[in-house]
């Protein structure tokens, strides 16, 4: 038997990994960065297949990550963690600029970023898990808190995306409380919710290229709420 909730009890952080160069690049938000050496600096992280960054991580053979506070927008989140760069330019309105190395990093939210050379990568089946060796890092501001996935999921009320190796906990967790009568949906990345009764379409009649009004994420994160 699994118990889902003991997976809850794991610390992560929460992330913007990006790769890429002046010419083109891609982000996305990641809970699954952590260090794995000391000597030399390496980390970990984990790129789903599925994912448009992962091809441009392979490409150029390195990444970047940018550490997020607690009181990242949910905008970024949306923007970041719940549409692909398949289908718009994720880097448009965002603040960055190019490291060392020239990688795109991430400004907006950031109190750190680090840049890897990878030096090793791993098939995991759905993931690619990419070792990278630290090559530069700076701090951006030593005040605020960085932001855990725990506080993410019970303050902010996020959760993972659809292609995070974390996607079932919140996904299952949410599932057990729904009311199938309710006529509310919520917006996992930024809480907004679309009730029936204020609308004159019905949430399940929505396109199912609608996007949330606040964040632009799509309908398929929604749940029916109470």
């Amino acid at each position: 038997m699994i118990n889902f909730d003991a997976l809850f009890k794991l610390s992560y952080g929460m992330y913007v990994v990006s790769s890429g160069n002046r010419q083109a690049g891609n982000a996305y938000i990641s809970n699954t960065v952590f260090q794995v050496t000391a000597n030399p600096p390496q980390v970990a992280t984990c790129c789903s297949k599925d994912n448009f960054t992962l091809g441009i991580i392979q490409q150029t053979k390195a990444f970047a990550v940018s550490v997020l506070h607690q009181q990242t927008s949910s905008e970024l989140f949306g923007r970041l963690g719940y549409k692909s760069g398949k289908d718009f330019n994720k880097f448009e309105g965002i603040r960055l600029k190019y490291g060392e190395s020239g990688l795109p990093i991430i400004m907006e939210d950031a109190i750190a970023a680090l840049e890897f050379e990878v030096v090793q990568s791993i098939d995991l089946g759905t993931h690619i898990m990419f070792i990278g060796q630290l090559i530069h890092s700076e701090l951006f501001d030593n005040d605020k808190e960085p932001m855990t996935y725990a506080f993410y999921r019970e303050v902010k009320k996020g959760a993972a995306p659809k292609n995070a190796p974390t996607f079932q906990e919140k996904t299952i967790a949410v599932k057990e409380n729904i009311v199938s009568e309710s006529k509310r949906y919520q917006c996992l990345a930024c809480d907004y919710i679309y009730d029936d009764a204020e609308n004159e379409i019905k949430f399940v009649d929505l396109p199912d290229d609608w996007e949330c009004p606040l964040c632009g994420s799509p309908k398929s994160i929604f749940v029916e709420i109470q």
